[in-house]
C-alpha cells in the first residue's frame, strides 16, 4: 500500500481541535479562521499540487480520504477544503490558464496555504448549471478588465486568496468565461447572508463587486455562450467524490456518536444498555451499510478517475444522487436510534443532521442528475 502523504498522517494531530471548533462556529455562525489555520499547518492546501512545484501530489483517492476524515470532525472546513481541491484539479487540467498564473495560484497554495474557490451563483440567474447569461459583467479598461456583479453562496469567502468569478463581456459580441480577482483586491463587498440550517460555518456569503479591476491575463477561457466544450468527465468525478465526502464524513460522525449513546444508555426498564438490543443492532447494521456503501464506491470512481478512466458525465451525476441519499438516509436512522436526544442541541447529533441535509443542495440536483442519466441509458447507451 503506497504510504500517505505527510500532509495526511499530520492531520490526524489537529483533528481534535477542529472537531472542538466546529460546535462553537456552528452556534455562533463563525467563520473556522483556526481550523483554517490548522489544515495550513498540516499542509493540507497544497496536498494535490504537484510535487514538481513542492505540493503533496496526491490524486482524487488521498483528497478524499482527507476531506472525509475533516468532514467528521468539522464539514464546513471540510467543504471549504474540498472546493480547493476541485477547483486546483481543474485549473492544473485547463489549457486556458496562462502557466504563470496556474503556478502561482498552486505555489502560494503550498507555501502559504492560499484558498481558492469559483463564484458562480447569482441572485437572478441562480446555479449556471441551469444554463442562463451571468449578470456579472467584465469590461475592458486600459490593460485589464474591470468586473461588475453579485454572487451569492460564496462558500469560504472570508477566508479566501482567489476568487474565480464566472461571468460574462460587455463586448458587442458577448463571452463567457471566468476572472480570476485577488480577495484583497479594492471594491470587494463581503455581505454577511450566510445564516443557514446547516454548515453554518462556511461563511457562504453574498459577494458585491464595484468596479474591481484586474489584469488581462487574469480573464480564463473567455468564449461565447454555448461555444465552450461541454462538462468534463474527469472535473465531475472529482467533484462527486468530495463534495460527497464531506457528508460521508458526517455520516461517520453521527455513526459514532450513536455508537456511544447506545452503549451509555441503559433505560431501568432494560436494565442493559440498548446497544444489546438485537433491533438496535440490526439498524446500526443498516447504518454501517450505508456508510461502508459510500465508502466503496467512492474509493472505486477515485481510484478509476485517478487512473485516467474516470466515469462518464451521467454516471458521475447520478453517484453523486446515491453518495448523498445514503448519507442522508445513515443520520436520519441515528436519529431515530436516539430519539429525543437527537433534537437535543446539546448533543451533535442534532448538529449533524442538520449538517447533511446540504448535501441535496450541491450540483447536479437530484432531479437533472437523474433526468441525465435516464435519457443516456434510454439512448441505449451506459450512462
Amino acid at each position: 500500500m503506497t504510504a500517505l502523504p505527510a500532509p495526511l498522517t499530520s492531520l490526524a494531530a489537529y483533528l481534535p481541535d477542529i472537531a472542538a471548533a466546529a460546535a462553537r462556529h456552528d452556534r455562533a455562525g463563525s467563520f473556522p479562521h483556526d481550523s483554517l489555520e490548522l489544515l495550513r499547518l498540516a499542509g493540507l492546501p497544497g496536498l494535490t499540487v504537484p510535487t514538481a512545484l513542492g505540493g503533496g501530489g496526491a490524486g482524487l483517492r488521498l483528497a478524499a480520504e482527507a476531506v472525509t476524515k475533516l468532514g467528521a470532525a468539522c464539514p464546513a472546513t471540510a467543504l471549504i477544503l474540498a472546493m480547493q481541491y476541485i477547483k486546483h484539479a481543474a485549473l492544473a487540467r485547463s489549457p486556458a490558464w496562462p502557466a504563470a498564473l496556474r503556478e502561482r495560484v498552486q505555489q502560494e497554495a503550498v507555501t502559504e496555504g492560499a484558498l481558492i474557490n469559483a463564484l458562480r451563483v447569482e441572485p437572478e440567474l441562480g446555479s449556471p448549471t441551469r444554463g442562463g447569461l451571468p449578470a456579472t459583467v467584465a469590461h475592458r479598461a486600459g490593460d485589464g478588465w474591470v468586473i461588475t456583479g453579485h454572487k451569492r453562496y460564496s462558500t469560504g469567502v472570508p477566508g479566501l486568496r482567489w476568487l474565480e468569478v464566472h461571468g460574462r463581456t460587455d463586448e458587442a459580441e458577448t463571452r463567457i468565461g471566468s476572472f480570476l480577482v485577488p480577495a484583497e483586491a479594492p471594491g470587494i463587498e463581503i455581505i454577511e447572508t450566510w445564516d443557514h440550517l446547516g454548515l453554518r460555518a462556511s461563511g457562504s456569503h453574498d459577494v458585491l463587486f464595484h468596479e474591481v479591476w484586474i489584469p488581462a491575463e487574469h480573464a480564463i477561457g473567455l468564449a461565447p455562450p454555448g461555444a465552450a466544450a461541454g462538462p468534463d468527465a474527469t472535473q465531475l468525478a472529482w467533484n462527486t467524490v468530495l463534495v460527497t465526502a464531506v457528508y460521508t464524513g458526517v455520516a461517520r460522525a453521527a455513526r459514532d456518536w450513536t455508537a456511544g449513546f447506545l452503549h451509555r444508555r441503559a433505560p431501568g426498564s432494560l436494565g442493559a444498555p440498548l446497544a444489546t438490543l438485537p433491533r438496535v443492532q440490526e439498524a446500526i447494521g443498516e447504518i454501517e451499510g450505508l456508510i461502508a456503501a459510500n465508502a466503496r464506491i467512492a474509493e472505486a470512481l477515485a481510484l478509476a478517475t485517478d487512473a485516467g478512466q474516470p466515469p462518464s458525465v451521467a454516471e458521475s451525476g447520478a453517484l453523486k444522487v446515491v453518495l448523498a441519499e445514503n448519507a442522508v438516509r445513515a443520520v436520519e436512522r441515528c436519529t431515530l436510534l436516539a430519539g429525543n436526544h437527537a433534537h437535543d442541541r446539546a448533543n451533535p447529533l442534532e448538529r449533524h443532521w442538520r449538517d447533511v441535509q446540504c448535501v441535496r443542495m450541491h450540483a447536479p440536483a437530484a432531479d437533472a442528475a437523474n433526468l441525465a442519466a435516464g435519457r443516456v441509458a434510454l439512448a441505449g447507451g451506459a450512462a
